[in-house]
């Protein structure tokens, strides 16, 4: 065997390592417990910030690109909100329209009643009206130059 590794090409027997005896009623390691973080306070009061130069160029490019988006967004979104918006309004228009036809088929009916005639002549006759007599009422002709007033 001209392949195996020097130490298994002896002829010793192999020695078994002993291995510590655990007690079975310990709780096992957890892990990193042996790691142990320290805390420091540092104190950055005493620095002073370097203005960096390219900074505001940096911002303005930003508020530069968020402007663009922001105007294409409008964009788009600006006609389906009209849209929206304006049948909000074509809705609240027809809903007036039935209102006001409501309205007006009620005000056409108290309109009828008060000048039915039955009512008429109840009017008259708690007012003390008499319809007139054949020689009260005058009949005008009308004159060759379309005057109809009568003169005396």
């Amino acid at each position: 065997m001209a392949t195996l590794p020097a130490f298994a090409r002896s002829n010793e027997a192999p020695v078994a390592i002993p291995r510590p005896q655990r007690d079975p009623f310990g709780l096992r390691s957890l892990p990193y417990e042996d790691v142990f973080f320290y805390c420091k306070r540092i104190d950055n009061s005493r620095l002073v910030r370097e203005p960096d130069p390219k900074a505001p160029n940096a911002c303005w490019s930003a508020v530069g690109v968020a402007s663009v988006i922001l105007a294409l967004l409008l964009g788009v979104l600006a006609p389906n909100v009209a849209s929206t918006l304006s049948g909000y309004r074509l809705e609240s228009l027809r809903s007036e329209q039935r209102q006001l036809l409501d309205e007006r088929r009620t005000l056409e009916l108290q309109e009828a009643e008060l000048l039915s005639p039955a009512r008429l002549d109840q009017l008259a006759k708690d007012q003390d009206m008499v319809a007139p007599s054949a020689g009260q009422v005058v009949h005008l002709e009308r004159g060759a130059d379309g005057a109809v007033a009568m003169v005396k």
